[in-house]
């Protein structure tokens, strides 16, 4: 290739007059380069009909205020769609109140249908030149922002309202309440209700990712690496109802008299010279004993999204690494690890908002005795006995608790991308 020194540009329309002087040589070379043109996929933005944006936002708010008011008619007892102890004409009935399976299909037609239109719709908009750009992204974002509004910021909105009201045994609003709903709450077990929600939610994402992290570890790239983490992954798939009926033997199997005790647990304390006991009584050792059900579960998950990770780490950054002397638990630790961090953030933090949710293996295996309660099957149980206030109010207590935990998701993902 000749070595060009000089270089001479000439603009000329969408065209630039490239002119290259060889100093080898008294010859010329001139090269005519064209600037690509705007590419003809690019879609302009129509002028003067920025009306159908603000038309199409209008319908939209009108929609989510129709159903807000709707599901606020409902919640107070007022009957406007559909009244059961009316009469109405068979589509409505069909619609609102299906009974047969030919209904119910009918009805789950006609949902898959009116969805596919408005996507078909949609998206035949999409090449028309006279729709203005913001008016498709209302139509994207329209049936998205309509869902979140009225399916979760409205429930949101609504047990933060019944959390500070007063109902019945029947479940039929008396007024306001105030704090009585939480303090109702928190005093439940003399406290213990918090301090076993803080220690699931502590102990149970921080033990699983540890185990799961360790065993993805020495795993990794092992001759029988598929079936010794099909092995740990197998709790994972089993319902968390099924493990606590399992874990349930584990702890308390109590033997008829004269018989050897059945229980893997007590059969270790007898074999010892203990006697057995019921594991899930007392607090806190029920509280522990429930937590390592969890941590059996989760770490399997925790395992296989840890070791994707680690594969993930290129094999360049550990060569340079072992170059410089690093090898072992220093190489663990410092180039793993923080390569890793964003995938420990993520399942720290699934795991941590997983345990907050569980009632499970409180339901099955606490008896629901108060000193084994946690905010989760606190909730289940208020709602089951017709008390919207006191279930609210865990709610509200549940997403207290999970409130640092999402930030600090946040702050380690920022981190993370600062580091890139």
């Amino acid at each position: 290739m000749q070595d060009l020194s000089r270089r001479q540009a000439v603009p000329h329309d969408r065209t630039f007059r490239y002119r290259l002087t060889d100093e080898r040589s008294e010859g010329e070379l001139t090269q005519t380069l064209t600037r690509p043109t705007e590419p003809a996929h690019v879609r302009k933005e129509p002028a003067g009909n920025n009306w159908i944006t603000w038309l199409v936002g209008a319908i939209l708010g009108v929609i989510i205020v129709a159903l807000v008011w709707i599901g606020w008619k409902a919640f107070t007892g007022t009957k406007i769609l559909f009244d059961s102890t009316k009469s109405h004409g068979w589509f409505l009935n069909m619609l609102f109140n299906p009974t047969s399976a030919v209904q119910k299909i009918i009805v789950m037609v006609l949902a898959i249908a009116l969805f596919v239109g408005v996507m078909a719709l949609i998206l035949f908009l999409v090449d028309r030149e006279r729709v203005p750009n913001g008016t498709l992204v209302l139509g994207f974002l329209g049936p998205v922002i309509v869902a979140v509004s009225v399916g979760l910021v409205w429930p949101a909105v609504k047990t933060i309202f019944q959390s500070f009201r007063k109902f019945d045994q029947f479940g039929r609003d008396l007024g306001w309440n105030g704090f009585h709903n939480y303090g109702y709450i928190l005093s439940i077990g003399k406290g213990d209700l918090i301090i076993n929600t803080v220690l699931w939610v502590f102990l149970v994402p921080i033990f699983a990712t540890v185990f799961g992290l360790v065993y993805a570890v020495l795993v990794d790239r092992t001759r029988f690496e598929a079936a010794a983490k099909a092995l740990i992954f197998l709790p994972t798939a089993i319902s968390m109802v099924a493990a606590s009926i399992i874990w349930r033997y584990v702890y308390y199997a109590p033997a008829p008299s004269g018989q050897p005790q059945v229980g893997l647990a007590n059969a270790v304390v007898t074999a010892f010279g203990g006697s057995p006991s019921n594991w899930t009584l007392k607090f806190p050792q029920a509280t522990f004993a429930m937590i390592v059900v969890m941590i059996w579960i989760q770490a399997g998950f925790a395992m296989t999204t840890l070791s994707a990770a680690i594969k993930a780490v290129p094999d360049d950054i550990i060569e340079a690494a072992r170059i410089d002397g690093a090898s072992g638990m220093r190489l663990f630790r410092s180039v793993t690890v923080p390569t890793i961090r964003p995938t420990l953030v993520v399942v720290i933090t699934t795991v941590a908002i997983a345990s907050l949710k569980t009632f499970d293996i409180v339901n099955v295996m606490g008896g629901n005795l108060p000193n084994n309660d946690i905010l989760a099957n606190a909730f289940y149980r208020q709602i089951t006995v017709s008390q919207p206030g006191f279930a609210g109010a865990s709610a509200v207590l549940i997403f207290v608790i999970v409130l640092p935990v999402i930030v600090f998701n946040v702050r380690q993902m920022k981190k993370s991308e600062g580091i890139r």
